[in-house]
């Protein structure tokens, strides 16, 4: 059952249209993706569905009473406003009544008085007669379910936080439609495999707007794409989009190339005199009018970003190293006894909760926060450029191209200068745009303006501080290329478990109280890393204990080889047994490794780890079990290989 229309929407801001004649349904339990470039009006279009913006024409028509949530893209801004009283502000009356109860309620150990009695009393018999208790116990839920502090208020909170509570004040209502502006921004991990339950099990229907590639595979139904005012829908999985949107985009290429050939014919005969003409087609010409005027009014294609970096002379080898460090905050220890050293070209992922300490670990290595104890000894030309996920390097006020050039009109970019404009087309802002002042543009392309500041500096360590917020899926490839071929040191924070993948050389995992991991790999390394931490009853030794246990098997393995180098005996040719035995591992070790990997794919989906512990516990002994069969088997094939190469 369709539970909203939407026909015929158009939208422009001045000459732009940022919808064109737009229809869209959404059915009960759908999960529908809306993607598209940034500034192609996404938002807008959540905006308009949810009444925030009105349209220029069309209709939005909704079935019976339906509810309509909506989960801006940017967090709440902070105030002195309670945790509960901002998430009970989405309930209305009883929110209201509520928020006022809680807060007499809290005024009475200071300044208990009569009156104060006398409201509250008048409050209850109020949240008595419309279920507002039920209402105080759904709010509650959520709140912990997102383990808020319902008494903290909104000043004392970070991004990170501050979106968890709007994603609490969304979920409160619980809606018949689910409207998310890039949930996954400033969330942690944890909480992004939390959220992916959510919508799964959430019996309404969900239209979100994402970059998060692994949270599209995971959730989305049908992607819906906005493209220069259009939208076009495109059932089935992400993958299925990818595919189908790019025939599309080379057959409106090939049919644009044909339309031009045949209007450039038509302009040249135009031009030609009377006497070659011989004679004037009043035909030919109005349908030349016509294809003018299709020209003037086709939908151009983009460009693509063209991003690069650049790059300074390089560190030293050594970038940093700390021994023992410890670091706490009051209390709250947040590094207790960490190695590490850092090498000119690591590419290393911080990954935690947040709150953890990710961006204090990243002030240590570059000198700008001291340990309370240990050593630490920084790297020699370090040249830093800081990408800041709060965007303050940006003065919204200012234009996009005083913003990243500091007013200047030339700057110098890999070795030669270039006027400011020429270098803002490359992240796809035009001249219109790059005279535009910051705070008009959408938060995609606040990061694109930020990332060509961060850029243009000459740099060999590059902090990214979740670059990936708001970019649209395009731009955040480009960038996953530029970091993976960036010759310098990266520091990532992110919790975009594609990106991570496919830029991380390591990850350094935070795991509370103080405690960090460096795990050699990206998000798929941590994944197996947590599921052996788990098969090892969450014991820390366990992981040694395994590594000294193959430790030791190489050693042996190593002597058994050398005491084999060592015979002057002759060598006799493999028995059938072993032969048999060596032409029958490869089968073997294949299959084991197929299995592997299905049970990989189980774990890494993002509610395993939700699951109770007597679920997840077989699969990840199983999991560890194959490993080391796997292990086994591939040195018992090397070392059957050995012997019938010595015996040939």
């Amino acid at each position: 059952m369709s539970l909203l229309r939407v026909q015929d929407a158009h939208l422009a801001f001045g000459a732009d249209a940022i919808l064109d004649g737009v229809d869209f349904t959404i059915e009960a339990g759908e999960r529908v993706c809306l993607v598209g470039r940034n500034g192609a009006g996404k938002s807008t279009f959540l905006k308009a569905i949810d009444n925030e913006v009105v349209l220029d024409s069309g209709q939005i028509q909704w079935v019976g009473d339906t509810k309509v949530t909506r989960l801006p893209q940017d967090p709440p801004k902070q105030s002195e406003q309670r945790v509960f009283d901002y998430v009970a502000e989405a309930l209305a009356e009883s929110g209201k009544a509520l928020a006022r109860y809680h807060e007499l309620s809290a005024s009475l150990t200071d300044s208990p008085s009569s009156a104060t009695l006398d409201e509250m009393d008048k409050l209850q018999n109020q949240l008595d007669a419309i279920n507002g208790w039920q209402v105080n116990t759904r709010i509650e839920q959520v709140l912990t379910q997102l383990q808020l502090p319902a008494d903290e208020t909104m000043a004392a909170l970070s991004g990170g936080w501050l979106r968890r509570v709007a994603l609490a004040r969304a979920l409160v209502v619980d809606p018949d439609i689910l409207l998310l502006d890039e949930p996954t921004n400033h969330l942690d991990i944890e909480m992004v495999r939390w959220l992916e339950e959510q919508i799964v099990n959430f019996s309404g229907a969900v239209l979100f707007i994402s970059h998060d590639r692994a949270f599209i595979r995971r959730l989305a139904t049908r992607i819906i794409d906005l493209d220069r005012g259009h939208l076009t829908s495109y059932p089935g999985s992400y993958d299925t989009y990818l595919q189908k949107k790019q025939e599309a985009l080379e057959v409106e290429a090939s049919h644009n190339a044909e339309f031009d050939k045949k209007l450039a014919a038509e302009e040249t005969w135009i031009r030609q005199g009377v006497k070659a003409r011989r004679t004037r087609n009043e035909g030919r010409v109005r349908a030349l009018q016509d294809l003018r005027k299709q020209r003037q009014q086709r939908r151009e294609l983009q460009g693509k970003a063209n991003l690069s970096v650049n790059e300074s002379s390089r560190s030293g080898k050594k970038v940093f190293e700390g021994e023992n460090m410890a670091l706490r905050f009051g209390e709250k220890p947040i590094i207790n006894d960490l190695d590490l050293l850092l090498m000119r070209g690591d590419k290393v992922a911080f990954v935690g909760p947040n709150g953890c300490g990710k961006s204090t670990l990243i002030k240590v290595i570059l000198g700008m926060q001291d340990v309370d104890s240990g050593k630490v000894q920084l790297g020699t030309n370090l040249e830093v450029a800081y990408f800041d996920q709060h965007r303050s390097q940006l003065d919204p006020e200012q234009t996009v191209m005083d913003n990243v050039g500091d007013g200047k009109q030339d700057i110098e970019f890999q070795g030669r200068s270039r006027h400011i404009l020429s270098y803002l087309q490359d992240f796809l802002f035009s001249p219109k745009q790059s005279r535009t002042p910051v705070r008009a543009l959408s938060g995609g392309e606040r990061n694109r303006a930020l990332l060509a500041k961060i850029l243009l500096k000459p740099s060999n360590i590059l902090v990214l501080d979740e670059p990936t917020n708001d970019l649209d899926i395009e731009t955040l490839e480009l960038l996953e290329q530029i970091v993976a071929n960036y010759q310098g040191t990266v520091l990532l924070v992110s919790h975009d478990r594609e990106f991570v993948d496919n830029t991380a050389t390591s990850v350094l995992y935070f795991e509370g109280e103080g405690v960090i991991t460096e795990v050699i790999g990206g998000f798929t390394e941590l994944n197996h890393y947590l599921a052996a931490k788990a098969e090892n009853s969450f014991h820390n030794n366990g992981t040694k204990a395994a590594a000294r246990e193959s430790d030791s098997n190489k050693s042996s393995q190593n002597k058994q080889k050398t005491a084999d180098k060592g015979s002057d005996k002759p060598r006799k040719k493999l028995s059938y047994k072993l032969q048999r035995e060596l032409e029958q591992l490869p089968k073997v070790i294949a299959e084991k490794e197929a299995k592997l990997e299905e049970l990989q794919q189980l774990m890494n989906e993002p509610g395993f780890f939700e699951q109770p512990l007597e679920k997840t516990e077989p699969v990840m002994s199983q999991i560890a079990e194959i490993e080391g069969q796997l292990m086994q088997d591939l040195e018992r094939w090397e070392e059957l290989e050995n012997l019938s190469e010595q015996s040939s």
